[in-house]
């Protein structure tokens, strides 16, 4: 699983919901005890793989983009699901505050990037500048312009310094995702994932489309290279990304001796104590 294939050839991402399928490609739905069990397969290589990095000190970014309602939420709740929150850290930032509007764009996002011995996933990352900041005009042109010139350079120079760099766009269909929308107007505990923000991406789909474009233009290369996850199966989404992280880093799986647990201590006169404190009602 931590072997990366030689015949694995350069991915050039050119995906458009109108000329090519980016969901489910007509395959059957994977049923719930099959998804669990090969979602779980593929936790236990992740937490191989985080042993690996704490092991090796190994420094791992991973970005997840996508338009609203593709699933990166879901996807990356089910790689963090069983490893350990101080090896595998999520960074979701919020929108700039007034300082940092004035810093370097990707000032914020380098104070996140991993230590030795860390993954980051950047729950969407630099690359806003090239999408909800260019479409929703929160950037100048000029701001957009070099951020496309200059993005190529910095992750070039992360790659040189031996951080791995993992690239991840969730292709969700049009109608696939005027459906999640209406779920989410429609089920009260999801309505908290749809914000005026997501109206708006919902109105200007090909202004998306077309930012999305131009940024795999420039920023798809041989060093960071763009991975496309067709994200209309979910489950499928999840478990052919998570399988092609694992094939892209090359991990081996550390021995692990199973410890002994020790014998309690004796009570030496020790009694519960007779103190009543308040339990919660037994519901169920």
């Amino acid at each position: 699983m931590g072997k990366k294939s030689k015949n694995e050839k350069k991915h050039t991402p050119k995906p458009d919901s109108n000329t090519q399928p980016s969901g489910v490609n007509h395959n059957q739905k994977i049923g719930k005890k099959e998804y669990e069990a090969e979602l779980f397969k593929l936790q236990i290589e992740l937490v191989k793989l985080q042993d690996w990095v704490k092991a090796t000190n190994a420094r791992i970014v991973i970005l997840f983009e996508g338009r609203d309602a593709a699933g990166k939420g879901g996807m990356i709740k089910r790689i963090v699901e069983r490893v350990s929150p101080r090896i595998f850290r999520v960074v979701a930032l919020p929108s700039p505050n007034d300082r940092q509007k004035t810093q370097l764009h990707a000032q914020r996002y380098i104070e996140q990037l991993p230590a030795g011995g860390e993954v980051v996933i950047f729950d969407r990352s630099w690359y806003n500048r090239a999408g909800v900041e260019y479409v929703m005009g929160f950037c100048t042109e000029d701001e957009y312009r070099e951020f496309l010139r200059d993005c190529p350079s910095f992750e070039a120079f992360l790659v040189s310094q031996s951080i791995i760099l993992l690239k991840y766009w969730l292709e969700v269909s049009e109608e696939e995702q005027h459906k999640r929308f209406l779920d989410r107007i429609e089920d009260p505990s999801k309505r908290w994932k749809l914000s005026p923000m997501d109206l708006e991406s919902h109105r200007r789909w090909y202004d998306y489309s077309r930012a999305r474009d131009a940024m795999f233009a420039a920023t798809d290369t041989e060093h960071s290279p763009w991975y496309i996850v067709p994200s209309d199966d979910k489950k499928r989404a999840r478990l052919n990304c998570i399988s092609h992280i694992l094939s892209r880093i090359h991990y081996e799986e550390i021995p692990y001796t199973p410890p002994k647990l020790p014998p309690r201590q004796k009570a030496k006169g020790y009694v519960e104590s007779k103190q009543q404190c308040r339990s919660i009602p037994q519901r169920w």
